[in-house]
């Protein structure tokens, strides 16, 4: 009897909870009653002030026709104006963050100010490396271009940008034709839905929050008006695509194009902003080295000589790996043999400063091997990369400048034109040009490269095919003032080392498989048919 008693006791205990349970789900997963974020801003002078100037800079006219906001769609419009709020804790049970996870929220800016000794400093250095971001980074096509009225619609030709499941005002919509009983417009998208952010008097609408609306009026200055509020949110999740939008009215048909994608997240550094550039805060210098640590010593002295601060970044693919060692010096072992590209790989993706600088094993810093040239010319144009000069014992300078295009060739894959040359000079730097391959000797901003990458596949030759994946990413300019010397390679055959043997071995022979690779790689990866070159 005692222990059914007991049963029974727990038994209504576990129904109590159960029940209290499910009643916590109930609240919590009720349409009515759902965990809820006030949305709407506290007053209503910010929001109409952010959509009139929205409008004012989008298009004139219309100014003396009224309007009522629809918060519910205006609200949803980009303020410029982020700020970060945790969820409010709406139930209080044990385990409640397990079972409805709450957002949290970390106030980055006062955590990283509040800790710095020199607040407004950094933010001063922050705002200008992200104005040269900007720069580097602007493209004449995301500039808004609206197509007056001449068929009779008006519409944006160029510039209409909206992020992944956002909303925007479409800007530039407008019709112009002559008085009628009725004025009819109609916008129809496949990636997303219309609305309006405002809603005007003696104009109907119909389609509201679907991919298809339809505005009419007997007024055509209350149908422009409206059009002035008519808004798009993308609906369908791509990070990167394009929404064709018709826009028609009787006899006529336009299409233009809505850009769906995420903004672009700057990559910026934070390095001690001085008058004179700190080489030493701003650049890392790579290398990869393979059975010539002799060469390898001599480098690292000539850049110790004018540069004492700088990080080496050594990639070695050396079988028997001997250490490399002494300040600022990063010193990475790799399989035996892995290869060329993929040592530059590796250096490269170790490098955490701004710029990096790719010199091979055998080179010499001299006087006029000027790092701060090369520094100077990335910050003040929109260059990713620049290339110096290279010159042998013999006294002759090489700057090895080529330009690449590609022309269209149909099914049969396109074809790459190499040449000597450049493009053209550039302004303000009168020994520097433009052109899309260069010398050995190069400076690019790290992320850039890091972005292209070498192929790895390339293990004992290859230049000019990282150029090739890099036409079209990377903005290259080259400099025949900024000069690094070149090791001697001249030695008699009975005077070479077993190392250099070796190395010549590795290096100089070219095999029927090796020049398979290459022409794999053009025509595969790459998709050329024919390669003309000087």
């Amino acid at each position: 009897m005692k222990e059914m008693r007991a049963t029974c006791k727990r038994s209504v205990g576990l129904f109590l909870v159960s029940g209290l349970l499910l009643c916590s789900l109930f609240y919590v997963w009720s349409p009515g009653n759902s965990p809820s974020a006030d949305i709407r801003p506290k007053l209503w002078s910010p929001l109409n002030a952010h959509l009139y100037g929205k409008i004012q800079n989008i298009a004139n006219g219309y100014n003396d026709i009224p309007y009522n906001i629809k918060e519910d769609v205006a609200c949803r419009l980009a303020q410029n104006a982020c700020v970060c709020l945790a969820d409010k804790e709406t139930v209080h049970l044990p385990f409640s963050n397990l079972l409805w996870p709450r957002a949290w929220a970390h106030n980055i800016s006062m955590a990283f100010l509040e800790s710095h000794p020199d607040p407004e400093g950094v933010k001063q250095h922050r705002a200008q490396e992200y104005r040269s971001f900007q720069r580097r980074s602007y493209d004449p096509a995301d500039v808004l271009v609206v197509a007056e009225a001449m068929s009779p619609l008006q519409y944006p030709t160029q510039g209409v940008k909206v992020r992944p499941l956002k909303t925007i005002i479409i800007p530039g919509l407008g019709l112009r034709e002559e008085t009628r009983l009725n004025h009819v417009v109609s916008l129809t998208a496949t990636l997303g839905t219309f609305d309006v952010a405002a809603t005007v008097h003696r104009v109907s609408l119909e389609g509201v929050g679907e991919n298809h609306m339809i505005l009419s009026s007997p007024r055509l200055s209350a149908l422009n008006r409206q059009l002035q509020f008519v808004t798009y949110t993308n609906t369908v999740f791509h990070p990167k695509t394009a929404d064709t939008i018709v826009f028609a009215t009787q006899g006529h048909q336009a299409f233009f194009n809505i850009r769906v994608g995420h903004g672009t997240v700057p990559t910026l550094y934070n390095f001690s902003h001085q008058k004179e550039y700190n080489i030493s805060a701003l650049v890392t210098i790579a290398t990869k080295t393979f059975l010539r640590y002799d060469k390898l010593k001599d480098l690292i002295d000539s850049i110790r000589q004018f540069y004492p601060t700088v990080t080496i970044v050594i990639a070695d693919d050396n079988e028997h790996p001997q250490p490399v060692t002494g300040p600022h010096i990063e010193h990475y072992i790799m399989p035996f043999g892995k290869g060329w590209f993929a040592g530059r790989n590796l250096a490269v993706s170790q490098v955490t400063t701004k710029y990096v600088l790719w010199a091979d094993d055998d080179f010499l810093f001299t006087a006029n091997t000027k790092l701060e040239r090369m520094v100077d010319i990335l910050e003040k144009t929109t260059l990713d990369m620049v290339g110096g000069a290279v010159r042998e014992v013999t006294g002759y300078t090489a700057t090895y400048r080529h330009t690449i295009s590609v022309d269209e060739g149909g099914e049969e894959g396109d074809c790459l034109h190499i040449r000597n040359g450049y493009h053209h000079v550039i302004e303000g730097f009168p020994n520097c040009v433009v052109a899309d391959a260069v010398i050995n000797f190069f400076m690019g901003r790290t992320d850039k490269m890091q972005q292209v990458g070498f192929n790895p596949r390339l293990a004992r030759q290859g230049h000019l095919e990282f150029f090739i994946d890099a036409l079209g990413v990377l903005h290259i300019g080259s400099c025949s003032d900024i000069i690094v010397s070149h090791a001697s390679k001249i030695k008699l055959p009975w005077t070479k080392t077993d190392s250099q043997k070796a190395y010549d071995k590795f290096r100089y022979t070219y095999s029927s498989s090796d020049k398979y690779l290459h022409n794999e790689i053009f025509y595969f990866k790459n998709r050329f048919k024919c390669m003309t070159s000087h």
